[in-house]
């Protein structure tokens, strides 16, 4: 990450995005107010001219555009995932095992026989209606070969956001080309902004090992305990090197594909093959709804 962060982007190569002349118009400047207008406008744009300010030469805009993007990008993701994460379920559980108000039908036998026999009921043979939230464990695999920058680039920002919301504490985020690097591991916690601006020096290059990067995720869900374990593999799947990652999909117990809604094909037909959901991306605005229905 500290290689990939030593690779910036020019005013120059900025100047030709549409609204950076706005947004920051003299060197080490950034005008909210602008990028705001901006974000109204096209929200994508926005989101896109943001990742690659993040990634600037001009270190004074960097760093404006960093901290702007750790509000913005989470932002984005945090309210896409609050609609549809929802708070679980009621359900009855073992006492023990839970927190709630004792369920007096689930446990009216125990509590029956104890004042029978003139003792305090058991624990283990009481019942309580608690919440249980789903438990779901998510490895998301980010492909950074070929070009990574602008809307690309924050799409994977709010996808890893995204990830963190919907999952908590039980999720891993990996990025691959043709190789594979672990930015969260499965056992490990960091914070979500953290995690974020790492994603945002990416630079794109090289080749895509697909069953390289399903390989890793397999590795990383076997960490979890949780009941429900899903790989979201966000990339074209145009495989360059590694061969067929067809073996390595079917060994997923679940594995949910987004890719660019323009460039469907290969993405498709690894999911077909594998029997995974396959979802289209129009742009960095959409990930937290394409995560939400990868997952339904």
């Amino acid at each position: 990450m500290a290689e990939e962060a030593r690779r910036t982007t020019s005013r120059r190569e900025l100047s030709a995005t549409a609204g950076f002349d706005q947004v920051s118009p003299v060197v080490g400047a950034l005008d909210p107010d602008a990028f705001d207008d901006l974000l109204d406008e096209d929200a994508d744009a926005a989101l896109g001219l943001l990742a690659a300010m993040a990634g600037a030469t001009d270190e004074g805009l960097r760093e404006l555009a960093r901290r702007l993007a750790g509000r913005v990008l989470v932002d984005v993701a945090r309210v896409g995932v609050a609609a549809s994460r929802g708070i679980g379920r009621m359900s009855i559980q073992p006492a023990r095992r839970a927190v709630g108000d004792i369920d007096l039908d689930a446990s009216a036998d125990a509590i029956t026989s104890a004042r029978a026999a003139r003792r305090p009921p058991h624990i283990d043979d009481l019942s309580v209606a608690a919440w249980r939230r789903p438990s779901t464990a998510l490895c998301l695999l980010v492909d950074r070969s070929g070009s990574m920058h602008g809307e690309r680039l924050a799409a994977a920002a709010i996808a890893a956001a995204s990830v963190a919301y919907r999952a908590g504490d039980d999720c891993s985020i990996v990025v691959f080309g043709e190789d594979a690097v672990v930015i969260e591991a499965q056992d490990e916690r960091r914070p979500v902004d953290e995690v974020v601006s790492d994603l945002l020096r990416l630079r794109g290059h090289g080749t895509t090992d697909v069953g390289l990067a399903l390989r890793v995720a397999a590795r990383q869900l076997d960490r979890s305990r949780a009941g429900r374990k899903v790989a979201v593999l966000l990339s074209d799947c145009r495989v360059t090197t590694g061969g067929d990652p067809v073996a390595d999909a079917a060994r997923l117990v679940e594995l949910a594909i987004i890719a660019p809604a323009d460039d469907l094909a290969d993405a498709r037909s690894l999911a077909a093959a594998v029997g995974a959901r396959c979802v289209g991306l129009s742009g960095p605005s959409g990930v937290p709804a394409a995560v939400a229905e990868a997952l339904s």
